[in-house]
């Protein structure tokens, strides 16, 4: 598997508004880049470019969230890390016949997909890759 780049970075938070408040002056932003709510994934979400990889702030639209839970047992922070790969559903096929674990399948994003491999395999990270091609604005 080849790995393009790091895609993005995930920060877990209670209040997008407050994390945006402490994020912010230190990225040199006045506002996001990018901002979306993704209703599949109960997330609501505050994406910065910093050079070329995404930093993104996360919050759970929902209590039972995958942010809310991962908030409930560790606490605001480093959520997840994001791989950009060419094609995702070849990457996990690839990864499976080295045992790596996933969890779920390939999801659908705009006009990509990305699929998450289990933090259990990778010391308890969460690793995600991504296939996104989109030549999104950066104002860095």
């Amino acid at each position: 598997m080849k790995v393009n780049k790091v895609d993005h970075i995930c920060i877990a938070v209670k209040n997008i508004d407050e994390a945006r408040k402490i994020w912010e002056p230190v990225l040199g932003k006045s506002g996001p880049d990018d901002e979306y709510i993704d209703e599949p994934e109960k997330i609501k979400v505050a994406r910065y470019w910093v050079g070329e990889v995404g930093f993104e702030l996360m919050e759970s639209t929902t209590p039972d969230g995958d942010v809310a839970r991962f908030i409930e047992k560790k606490g605001e922070g480093v959520m997840l890390i994001s791989f950009n790969v060419d094609n995702t559903r070849e990457s996990m096929d690839e990864l499976k016949q080295k045992d790596y674990p996933f969890i779920g399948g390939a999801r659908p994003f705009r006009d990509c997909e990305f699929a998450f491999v289990h933090p259990k395999k990778m010391n308890n990270v969460m690793l995600e890759l991504i296939d996104d091609k989109a030549k999104m604005l950066k104002n860095y």
